[in-house]
C-alpha cells in the first residue's frame, strides 16, 4: 500500500503519494491528463531548474525573498540540476500550451524539498511556498518560453 499525504489547493484536497517531492497539481496533472508516456525532456526540466533559481536570486536581491527562502530554493534547484530528483517530474511532454502543468511541477518540488533543506515538511505545513516563493514575480507565460529558450541555448 502506498503512503499518501492530504494536500489542498484552491480545487480541493488530493491525495499525494508521500514519498514525493511534488504536490496537489503535478498530482491533478497525472490523474487527469494521461495522454502520452513521453516525458518532458531533461534539458527542459534542468532549464526550468536554472530559471526558477536566477528567479529566487533575483527576488532575494530585490528584497521580495528571505534570504533563508532562496538560499533553500537555490539549493533545490542545484539538486535538480544534478539529476537528484529526476523521478520527480513525471508529467508527459504534452500538456497545455503555456507550460503550466511543468511549471507547477518545478514550483512543488522545489518547495518541498526547499521546506525540508530548511528543517520542515513536504505538504501543507511545508515552509516554503510553491506559488508564494518559488513562482513569486513569475508566471507560466513566461516561466515556460525562457525556460525553452535556456534550454535551446545550452543544447547548441
Amino acid at each position: 500500500m502506498v503512503t499518501v499525504r492530504r494536500e489542498k489547493d484552491s480545487m480541493g484536497a488530493i491525495e499525494v503519494p508521500a514519498d514525493k517531492l511534488w504536490g496537489a497539481q503535478t498530482q491533478r496533472s497525472l490523474e487527469h491528463f494521461r495522454i502520452s508516456t513521453e516525458k518532458m525532456p531533461v534539458s527542459l526540466i534542468h532549464a526550468l531548474a536554472l530559471t526558477k533559481r536566477a528567479a529566487a536570486k533575483v527576488n532575494q536581491d530585490l528584497g521580495l525573498l528571505a534570504a533563508e527562502k532562496a538560499s533553500a530554493i537555490i539549493q533545490a534547484a542545484d539538486e535538480v540540476l544534478a539529476g537528484k530528483h529526476a523521478d520527480e517530474f513525471p508529467l508527459a511532454i504534452w500538456q497545455t500550451g503555456s507550460g503550466t502543468q511543468s511549471n507547477m511541477n518545478m514550483n512543488e518540488v522545489l518547495a518541498n524539498r526547499a521546506s525540508e533543506i530548511l528543517g520542515g515538511v513536504r505538504g501543507m505545513e511545508r515552509k516554503v511556498h510553491p506559488n508564494d516563493d518559488v513562482n513569486k514575480s513569475q508566471s507560466s507565460n513566461d516561466v515556460f518560453p525562457t525556460a525553452m529558450h535556456v534550454a535551446a541555448l545550452l543544447a547548441l
